[in-house]
């Protein structure tokens, strides 16, 4: 059986967009009120001096899988073009899958091939489980996570996870 390169899926809300960071101070600001007023949402910090390393070092091998419904799948790709993060982190333009329901996440990774995938909700590594082997969760947490789930607090310490999970060969290298 012929086993794939590894590939990266990452979640967007909470891992990328930084919507606790928004200038309004306002958690929801992304969700309602206007367009530009979305924009205005920073991305997570060091979002984009990590990301650009993992994406060459699973060799553009990366995928954004994002629920939200319609308006807010609308707000994330235009937010994702204001801040030219696909350009930036060198993630190719069609590697952003959308679904509805938290657990078609599973389905999209199925699809995909996912091996390594980096979420801040339980739930969503819940319907991981099993399916990809390498689980990251992002961001202050409630609780502490269960044993099986990696947990990572910033985009440092995800880097660091992941790149200890990456097999020595067959991936491409970072540009370093």
């Amino acid at each position: 059986m012929h086993q794939h390169p590894p590939r990266l899926g990452i979640d967007i809300g909470r891992v990328i967009i930084d919507g606790a960071s928004h200038p309004s101070g306002d958690d929801t600001a992304f969700f309602t009120g206007s367009i530009t007023n979305a924009l205005r949402t920073p991305a997570v910090p060091g979002t984009l001096d990590v990301l650009p390393r993992l994406v060459r070092r699973f060799g553009g091998r990366a995928w954004l899988v994002s629920k939200c419904g319609e308006r807010v799948q609308e707000r994330t790709r235009r937010w994702l073009e204001h801040h030219r993060l696909l350009e930036r982190t060198g993630i190719p333009a069609d590697h952003v899958r959308f679904c509805r329901q938290r657990p078609e996440k599973a389905g999209i990774c199925a699809q995909l091939g996912i091996t390594h995938f980096i979420d801040d909700r339980r739930d969503v590594h819940q319907a991981l489980r099993g399916l990809v082997p390498h689980l990251y969760l992002f961001g202050p947490q409630p609780a502490r996570p269960p044993g099986w789930l990696h947990h990572v607090t910033t985009w440092a310490e995800a880097e660091a996870a992941v790149l200890a999970d990456l097999p020595r060969d067959g991936i491409a290298a970072a540009d370093d």
